[in-house]
């Protein structure tokens, strides 16, 4: 490859601007010095010390690069390339003189480094894009608008009205090995993606994008571009990132930072609900129950079934005197606090005084409510009497009363459940103490938290649910009505940005449109939809595979139209009966060797990982497992379960059939294992492949070799299956 004729003077001006930005760094640096407080300081000067040291070390963090290139690209406005350049890169950068040298990304003049297209070249004469490790380019690509393109251009890429901008950066970017973290794409965002990321803020934006589209990172870039655009209020207010696990937050962990934002909260919605044990999955016609809006009614009626008369009069000595609380006052009582209390909790101490008060006037010499109070707050009757007509839950306390009494459920739920559905919630109850819910659980608990409220308040303590100004949702195709509550009661002012594919729908709630999940969100700021259409992650090859099973599972959606024409056809090897995971070690060290030293997922069903595991290990090959490593070796064991959202250089998927029958949207789930791969896709299998899969191409022949089907390349034709 020629050398581009302005690399070393390009190279001169990065240089210049890392100067700038180490410049920035002991600027910030040095303000600790001028804030120095010693111990005779005022309490004043120690909080404004705090004040400092903190926006202090905001900003360091703002400015540590890492291994990012600071500057990526340049934009020209006139033909000449004369003074009307801006250099666009991470974040901004001034000179002595505060002149800018670097423009923010998100900076409204860089919007044109990424929509810019020849019919609408937004001002531009030329776009320069830059491919740099670390300070250090590599190389230069150009792009030229309006009247530019006239002449010889030696080479020069001329700007069309392609949907991909700077194809030669975009390209390698897409080529590089893969680490086990999901990286920016702030050098390539391209004009589709761009308008997502700079959409307004109000409002809940759905987001549709088949595998490889970038849906993720762009979420993430918006969520970098809201804090920028909108620092107030959104700083103070807090912005929540929600992913489906705990391995896909550890997948997506680094993007935020590398964009200079580490202030947005990462979560899966098992860490909004404080103090309690949660672990495990229930049965998928058990999570259908639980996730159904129908047990907010459920929760509802649990809590008030909760509030009670007494069963019979209490009677309670008082001196020589018997004082007493008739069913009918207790009813009086409990109903009135219904009235005047939302939250189940803060009525508490309603009912105490209203009771105590008349057990006061039922005496026949008149005594003071406070004296009965003080006397008899502890006495055993008095303290059965207030659990029973009105006890402090807390959400688990609730639920695993109501699950552990099959009467508790059917008179909660009666109205709302069938006789079966009711079953599925029931559960041994063992102690408070010991016990631990499911995923599923979650936002049962959430739904308590919120119609209970919080137990009398100790000092320092917040029960409160939090609210945040931006949430960010991944793979919400998933998410149940009452996981979709929990979302919304979280939201501040319903702004919102939902990403994922229906197509890639496969749990218990797996939804069949975007109008399905929006019933259950704040609308009332209005809603929009967009679509990524163009495939980056995947190849065109394997992508065509895939094709085949969406043209199955969903019929009615389009996939994809990937950008990488190139690389190998996907390989499928079969074994002979009883040999499978033998098998699966042997093409997976072929393809680890094809792509060392990038990584390598193993996708297997949910039952397979013991034995894939074994096998590994009985052929020598290191590996981790995705439970317990996430993806930080190069092969890694990988549940289908929990290979949404990943991507890696190569995937082997194992036996198709048996991901198809164990998981509970089958199809949907094999799509998910075949769009995972940048680089390579080899499926292993004992068993008949569907036949969507099995149909041969024009170019295939079965040929036995060595006990199994030989390892074929197959150009599979994308037509309909007959």
């Amino acid at each position: 490859m020629n050398e581009h004729p302005e690399l070393n003077a390009e190279q001169a001006y990065v240089d210049h601007a890392y100067d700038c930005l180490e410049t920035a760094r002991d600027r910030a640096t040095r303000l600790r010095s001028m804030v120095e407080v010693g111990k005779g300081g005022t309490e004043q000067a120690r909080w404004e010390r705090e004040m400092i040291e903190g926006s202090i070390a905001t900003r360091l963090t703002q400015l540590d690069l890492g291994d990012s290139s600071l500057v990526f690209g340049r934009l020209d406005t006139d033909a000449d390339h004369g003074e009307d350049a801006f250099y666009i890169g991470r974040m901004s950068v001034a000179d002595d003189e505060q002149e800018p040298v670097v423009v923010d990304w998100r900076a409204p003049i860089s919007e044109a480094f990424y929509r810019a297209t020849g019919r609408q070249p937004m001002g531009l004469a030329r776009r320069r894009h830059f491919t740099a490790r670390g300070r250090t380019l590599l190389n230069l690509e150009d792009e030229l608008f309006g009247e530019a393109v006239h002449g010889d251009h030696g080479g020069i890429r001329l700007a069309d009205d392609d949907r991909i901008q700077g194809h030669g950066a975009l390209i390698r970017a897409l080529e590089t090995t893969r680490t086990g973290r999901l990286g920016d794409i702030v050098a390539t965002i391209q004009g589709e993606q761009d308008e997502i990321i700079r959409s307004e803020l109000s409002g809940v934006l759905v987001v549709q994008g088949g595998p490889g589209t970038g849906k993720t990172v762009v979420a993430l870039h918006r969520a970098a571009y809201l804090l920028y655009t909108h620092r107030f209020p959104l700083d103070g207010q807090g912005v929540l990132v929600l992913g489906p696990n705990r391995l896909f937050l550890g997948y997506i962990d680094q993007v935020l930072p590398s964009l200079g934002e580490a202030g947005v909260e990462l979560a899966v919605l098992a860490d909004l609900v404080d103090r309690e044990r949660i672990d495990g999955e229930d049965l998928p016609r058990v999570a259908r129950v639980k996730g159904d809006a129908r047990m907010a009614h459920v929760v509802r009626k649990a809590i008030a079934d909760r509030e009670r008369e007494l069963r019979a009069d209490l009677r309670v000595g008082f001196g020589a005197q018997t004082l007493v609380c008739t069913v009918d006052d207790s009813a009086r009582i409990v109903a009135d606090a219904h009235r005047r209390y939302h939250r189940h909790n803060a009525g508490r101490k309603h009912v105490e005084q209203r009771l105590f008060e008349v057990l006061a006037d039922s005496a026949r010499n008149p005594v003071r409510d406070e004296d009965v109070r003080d006397q008899l707050r502890r006495h055993p009757a008095v303290v059965a009497a207030l659990e029973w007509m009105w006890p402090v839950l807390t959400p688990a306390e609730l639920l695993h009363d109501l699950f552990g009494s099959r009467a508790l459920i059917d008179l909660a739920s009666r109205k709302w459940l069938t006789p079966d559905e009711q079953a599925e919630l029931h559960r041994p109850r063992t102690s408070i103490d010991q016990v631990t819910f499911t995923w599923q659980d979650v936002p049962l608990l959430d739904e308590a938290r919120e119609r209970l409220g919080p137990r009398r308040k100790r000092k320092g303590q917040d029960d409160e649910i939090r609210t945040y100004g931006h949430i960010v949702v991944d793979e919400a195709q998933d998410l149940s009505p009452m996981q979709l509550r929990m979302v919304a009661r979280r939201s501040l002012s319903g702004s919102l940005t939902i990403v994922g594919d229906i197509a890639q729908a496969t749990g218990a709630w797996a939804h069949e449109s975007w109008e399905e999940i929006l019933e259950h969100l704040p609308t009332k700021r209005g809603t929009r939809q967009a679509e990524l259409t163009v495939g980056y992650r995947i190849p065109a090859k394997n992508m065509e595979m895939a094709t085949r099973v969406l043209r199955v599972a969903a019929p009615e959606l389009t996939p994809p139209i990937s950008v990488r024409e190139g690389g190998d056809p996907p390989v499928v090897s079969r074994a002979d009966t009883g040999a499978l995971h033998q098998l699966v070690a042997e093409v997976t060290r072929a393809e680890a060797a094809e792509v060392d030293p990038g990584s390598l997922a193993v996708i297997v069903p949910a039952t397979f990982v013991e034995q894939v595991s074994e096998a590994l290990t009985a052929a020598g090959i290191e590996h981790g497992r995705a439970t317990r490593q996430g993806l930080r070796q190069p092969v890694t064991i990988v549940p289908v379960g929990m290979v949404k959202g990943l991507e890696v250089d190569a995937s082997v998927v194992v036996e198709p059939a048996a991901i198809v029958d164990e998981e509970a949207q089958g199809l949907r789930a094999l799509y998910v294992a075949l769009t995972r791969a940048t680089k390579r896709l080899a499926i292993v299998h004992e068993r008949p492949l569907p036949d969507f899969l099995a149909e041969p191409g024009p170019d295939r022949d079965t040929v036995q070799a060595n006990g199994h089907d030989s390892q074929l390349r197959l150009d599979l034709p994308v037509e309909e299956a007959g």
